[in-house]
């Protein structure tokens, strides 16, 4: 008995098993990453509520002050969004070096007097009319569009040390002008974003394995150099060396979470953001976030942190445009580099750098910026439909197992009988 004959998967077929690979549960990649963005935001709203009005209380000042601004913040980020799901992007990748530039000039002129403003000993901001303007959160978009931009026109030239020397000479400038601001934390997360770029890309492993040892050294030589640096990497092997000076930040953290224990003491119950833990809205928001609600609520905002991270990787796997793709990688590596920062020096695994908590910390700059990125995926992710529809779909007949509407096996019974009729 012959074997039944096996039809060729259509293209109808076919697109829907990538469909399916592209969805979670039937849900799209951009709809589900959408959502867990938006519970982010508005989680983040209700910490940083928390965390700013009882200082602001004990101190007469407005307890809304911080939610409210964060609240236009995330407006403002959300219209960005908007902007950036229905931008095209070929646009963007031909405005890859105006951009680019943009963000240098904008990083060098926070050192300018009158222009830069200094907070808390650092130059990382503009001053303008109404709110201030963060330009390392500027660059670390601007640079990625660039990489993404010049190394998929010309994929070749980055497998040799020559053709990676534009992409490390631009990198380097920027992250020697963030590192003067000073803010060693964004210049090491520009690093590892663009290395994994490059690495994709298909960049020797021990050129780029040669560049990161470089860093590394030259960021040795900086703490060596600096008494501030030397002062928070101490702090952070020895903290109760100095309990009410460079440790104090750490001990804080320490207590918050100690005293959170599984599930919190409740939200707004926290007493460390009360003038105790510096920085609660900010760099330290997941300390009171452990200390309102304890390992558990921890645990679900890095979760809800990584699951925006996985996602943007997917992304990048379901498309075949290299620029795309590169653009991708470049966002879900910056997204999860800044939350590993962050949860590492506030879990004190690491020195304190300033990076803010995606999403959730208080921030204009980082904020708008991050959103515009995740508005970018989301106009990759759609793209993804257009590229299968792009697709010709197989036909069946052109199938090798047919010939004239009828199988090999149909054929060869055919002969059969016909060579039996004739004996």
């Amino acid at each position: 008995m012959a074997a039944p004959h096996l039809r060729p998967v259509s293209g109808g077929a076919r697109t829907q098993r990538t469909t399916k690979r592209n969805s979670l549960n039937g849900v799209r990649h951009e709809q589900l990453l959408t959502s867990v963005v938006l519970a982010l935001v508005c989680f983040g709203l209700v910490m940083v509520y928390s965390a700013s009005s009882s200082r602001a209380l004990l101190s007469d000042a407005n307890p809304f002050s911080f939610v409210v601004r964060q609240a236009v913040f995330a407006g403002l980020g959300f219209g960005v969004y908007w902007v950036c799901t229905r931008m095209n992007l070929d646009v963007l990748k031909r405005l890859s070096a105006p951009l680019m530039v943009v963000s240098f000039v904008l990083l060098a002129a926070v050192f300018l007097p009158g222009i830069g403003q200094e907070i808390n000993g650092s130059r990382r901001w503009l001053a303008l009319p109404v709110i201030g303007l963060q330009p390392a959160e500027l660059a670390k978009i601007g640079l990625i569009i660039w990489v993404a931009a010049l190394v998929s026109q010309a994929p070749g030239r980055i497998r040799t040390l020559n053709g990676l020397m534009p992409v490390i000479i631009v990198t380097g400038l920027f992250s020697m002008l963030i590192i003067v601001e000073p803010d060693v934390g964004t210049a090491a997360t520009l690093l590892l974003v663009v290395s994994a770029m490059l690495l994709v890309a298909g960049a020797q492993p021990r050129h780029l394995g040669g560049l990161l040892a470089s860093a590394g050294a030259l960021a040795t030589i900086g703490i060596a150099v600096s008494a501030s640096r030397r002062e928070r990497l101490l702090a952070f092997l020895d903290p109760s060396a100095d309990p009410g000076g460079t440790g104090f930040q750490i001990l804080q953290a320490r207590i918050a979470f100690g005293s959170g224990g599984l599930f919190g003491k409740g939200l707004g119950d926290g007493v460390q953001k009360a003038n105790y833990l510096p920085e609660a809205q900010t760099d330290m928001i997941l300390a009171n976030i452990g200390e309102e609600l304890g390992l558990f609520g921890v645990l679900l905002v890095i979760l809800a942190v990584a699951a925006v991270a996985f996602l943007a990787y997917r992304i990048a796997l379901s498309t075949r445009d290299r620029f795309r793709r590169l653009l991708a990688v470049g966002i879900a590596t910056l997204i999860a580099a800044q939350a590993l920062d962050n949860v590492s020096s506030t879990l004190g695994m690491m020195p304190i750098t300033g990076v803010p908590l995606p999403f959730v910390s208080y921030g204009g700059s980082s904020l708008i910026v991050l959103l515009g990125s995740i508005g970018i995926l989301v106009n990759i992710a759609r793209g993804v439909e257009h590229e299968r529809a792009s697709i010709p779909r197989q036909d069946p007949r052109g199938d090798r197992g047919e010939r004239n509407g009828r199988t090999r096996d149909s054929g060869a019974r055919g002969r059969g009988r016909v060579a039996r009729a004739g004996r």
